[in-house]
């Protein structure tokens, strides 16, 4: 007999997606112990080896509730019998920055990213899955956020790669259950002051209710369809950035205007983090003000961008500079 059908169902992801990496080449998994990660690595344990390929694990430790030294110490432990070396557990420092999530978020991802420069990876597998994603792409929409926001979480980011994005959390569940694995419950997971908990447990539920199965799946999709638009205008700004940058962080008004407007606010964006505005913080609203100097010209004083960076229109140029000086 085959593997039960989740556990197939996994592998056949891992697959995928170690099919471009060198043979030879390290792939580590980053595991807290939790149902999706659990289930990726002991998948990536068994497919790597057999497609030439060498799996290690890592597990941070954030030191933000009681026992958490000794889970990550378990996970590193059980990644021998998982067929997964090196492994190595690394407790990070959670600063304040944007929130206990984004802040854990970036305690995590540094450390994963100088743990493998260090070994020397080619890759780092994430446990997120396709709820993780269906869960993005809603709470980026109550943002109002544009087109490359609502494209989620990319399955491919630098060393990062995602192979779960189209696999249901409930069948990592299930494949760690056939797989004889007891995964660890985050109590984070259930609690109501994080949004995407709410969001989890509070709003997907409704939407199921009223529209029928299969929400998750279609709010994947549209991640999906909304990242090979986002690509597409990407790159037509990019060329456009090109055209109408003069000297320094400068833009042609005349050469803005002919743009449509969802490659120009592209345009805008990158000249404004270009003149050192303020990545995290520069919202929609901040590029639109920008745009007005454009498209609605009244002779507007400068408009502020986070970053100290302020832009004003002078003799048909936009110009960014620094207004801290």
């Amino acid at each position: 007999m085959g593997p039960h059908p989740a556990v197939a169902e996994i592998r056949r992801a891992v697959r995928r997606s170690l099919a471009d990496v060198p043979n030879g080449a390290l792939v580590l998994v980053a595991c807290s112990g939790g149902t999706d990660s659990l289930a990726l690595a002991a998948c990536l344990g068994f497919a790597a080896p057999r497609m030439g390929r060498r799996a290690g694990l890592l597990s941070v430790d954030h030191g933000l509730q009681e026992g958490s030294a000794e889970r990550a110490r378990g996970v590193v432990a059980l990644a021998a019998e998982l067929g997964l070396e090196p492994a190595e557990a690394h407790t990070v420092s959670v600063g304040r920055s944007g929130g206990p999530e984004a802040a854990a978020r970036d305690a995590r991802y540094e450390a994963l990213s100088l743990a493998a420069g260090r070994l020397g990876a080619a890759a780092v597998f994430l446990g997120h899955t396709l709820d993780d994603q269906a869960e993005t792409v809603l709470m980026r929409l109550s943002r109002g956020s544009g087109t490359r926001s609502l494209a989620g979480m990319p399955g491919t980011s630098g060393i990062y790669r995602r192979p779960l994005l189209g696999v249901a959390r409930a069948t990592t569940r299930v494949a760690c259950e056939a797989l004889g694995l007891t995964p660890w419950d985050d109590p984070h997971n259930v609690d109501p002051a994080y949004t995407r908990v709410r969001v989890r447990h509070d709003v997907l539920p409704v939407l199921e209710r009223a529209l029928g199965p299969g929400v998750k799946e279609a709010l994947a999709r549209t991640a999906g369809l909304c990242r090979d638009d986002a690509d597409a205008l990407d790159a037509w700004a990019d060329e456009a950035y090109a055209q109408v940058r003069g000297l320094g962080s400068e833009l042609t008004v005349a050469g803005l205007k002919v743009l449509p407007g969802a490659v120009r606010r592209r345009v805008i964006q990158r000249a404004a983090l270009a003149a050192g505005a303020n990545a995290s913080a520069l919202a929609a609203v901040h590029i639109e003000h920008v745009e007005h100097l454009v498209t609605e010209w009244r002779g507007q004083r400068v408009v502020e961008l986070p970053g100290g960076i302020g832009v004003v229109r002078r003799y048909g140029t936009l110009i960014f500079a620094s207004t801290l000086s």
